[in-house]
């Protein structure tokens, strides 16, 4: 069997699935595309999509829930100035195409001057960072069930105070198509796999939750049983140790974050105030700084959607642009913002490989893919033993944020009280309150322990929710508000 190159491979996947069931081909594109540029705009762009996905769950012992899902349909988008038109249908179709171009193509007044064209097709370049499985396919659904079962069984050996377990599977096939006007053609291939346990553990009365997980684009194969037990000591650990949590202090203190996914923080408080879009409106906290110092020296953040096989990499983002490994903050130095193509031609810069939609029913924006700061010289150790009275959070819950202000409310699900560099016993209720800006320049210790979060992420922007990651070393800073309950 001769292979094709992967690029060449993902298109020919893609049109399989969503041309040529339809009789569809490239000629039907080119002409829809050429009704929307009988108009002078920008931007045109045609999005396919053929996602298949499917979720089980269990509790009390017992797979109460199985489901699956076929979805499949095209978005077509002109774009003129900072205007966006943008139709969508599930029904691929060369009417519903033409119908849908002539509708987008109304955003201009303007005709063009002469026949319109659309551009030579050329086949955008991309990555390969991960394989184009089926994860559906790759285990059966009695093995799924078994897998589920056997966290549920693994969770209530753990200990005797383990009084609910619950598991979540996931998984999603994913085959995207852009067809552009200037006669880009891109495809990408992308699973998804993702297991989550949560642990309810009960003592005298008290009840207290952990949980635990982890997933990205590949196979159910990567959950062995060493993983599966990682996972389910993780969750029963949280919740045990909830169940000695005391009342959380308030007050301004030294905090201290652990390493991986209380990056959240960072990418909430920090992340979404460098998206383009924000600042070129000058909404953001960060808008019109680049160049000048926004955190203290040591502070790196990149978003990188280059990393093989992460929940937020791409091989090629929504409008058939290849990721990029963008530098945002250097040496706490701001380099530059995240972009999609209409924020980038209109702030005269690059696209960044950051232009994401949620499904061929929403129009691109610009959001992060996998954003997390790089190491620095000191231990985990020698950070928590130089914390005279504070707060080490090593997990956290939900949070908000003002892009604005750049004002943020997080509270920390796994934390614990450290007096003279001691971890004295673990808190609850604790609430981290602060600038993003401002929380940049007081961080003054840095870990060389960074760490990328398991594979949960899911960001929420615009009544869109795309797959991310997060990650960071541990770290220090000084001086930030802590809300607490005691």
């Amino acid at each position: 069997m001769i292979s094709r190159e992967p690029t060449i491979e993902r298109l020919a996947i893609a049109k399989s699935l969503l041309l040529t069931p339809f009789g569809l081909d490239e000629s039907h594109l080119a002409r829809a595309l050429a009704e929307i540029k009988t108009r002078k705009v920008d931007e045109a762009d045609l999005y396919f999509q053929y996602t298949r996905s499917e979720g089980w769950s269990l509790e009390e012992g017992i797979v109460k829930t199985g489901s699956f899902s076929i979805d499949q349909g095209v978005g077509v988008r002109a774009v003129s100035g900072e205007k966006t038109a943008f139709a969508y249908s599930d029904d691929i179709s060369e009417v519903s195409l033409l119908d849908a171009a002539r509708t987008v193509r109304s955003i201009s007044a303007v005709a063009q001057t002469g026949r319109a064209r659309v551009a030579t097709i050329k086949i955008a370049s991309s990555r390969s960072l991960y394989n184009g499985l089926d994860p559906i396919a790759s285990l059966d659904s009695s093995a799924k069930v078994g897998l589920l079962e056997k966290v549920e069984k693994l969770a209530r050996a753990k200990d005797p105070r383990v009084a609910q377990v619950m598991a979540g599977l996931a998984a999603e096939y994913d085959v995207v198509l852009v067809a552009r006007a200037d006669g880009t053609l891109a495809a990408d291939v992308r699973p998804m796999v993702r297991l989550s346990v949560t642990v309810i553990a009960e003592q005298k009365g008290r009840r207290e939750v952990g949980s635990a997980g982890g997933g990205g684009r590949f196979g159910f194969a990567y959950f062995d049983d060493a993983l599966i037990g990682q996972y389910v000591d993780e969750a029963v650990s949280a919740a045990l140790t909830n169940l000695q949590a005391r009342p959380a202090p308030a007050g301004e203190m030294t905090v201290v974050l652990g390493p991986g996914w209380p990056g959240i923080l960072l990418h909430e408080a920090i992340g979404h105030g460098l998206e383009g879009d924000f600042n070129r409106k000058g909404s953001s906290a960060f808008s019109g700084r680049i160049g000048q110092r926004v955190a203290a020296k040591g502070v790196t953040v990149l978003d990188d959607g280059t990393i093989a096989d992460r929940r937020g990499s791409l091989n090629v983002d929504d409008e058939g642009n290849a990721s990029g490994r963008n530098v945002l903050i250097e040496d706490g130095i701001l380099k530059g913002y995240i972009q999609d193509a209409m924020n980038a031609r209109l702030m005269g810069v690059a696209p960044t490989g950051n232009g994401r939609r949620e499904s061929y029913a929403h129009v691109p924006i610009p959001r992060m893919t996998n954003t997390y700061m790089l190491g620095g010289d000191k231990t985990s150790e020698e950070i928590v033993a130089s914390i005279k009275r504070g707060l080490y959070a090593t997990n956290f819950g939900g949070g908000q944020v003002d892009i604005t202000s750049g004002k943020f409310v997080f509270s920390a699900s796994l934390a614990y009280w450290v007096e003279n560099g001691k971890i004295l016993y673990p808190v609850k209720g604790a609430t981290l309150v602060g600038s993003g800006p401002e929380c940049l320049k007081r961080v003054s210790m840095i870990g060389n322990d960074m760490k990328l979060d398991s594979g949960v992420g899911t960001c929420g922007k615009e009544g869109q929710s795309v797959p991310v990651g997060v990650g960071q070393p541990t770290l220090r800073l000084d001086g930030l508000t802590v809300g607490g309950t005691a």
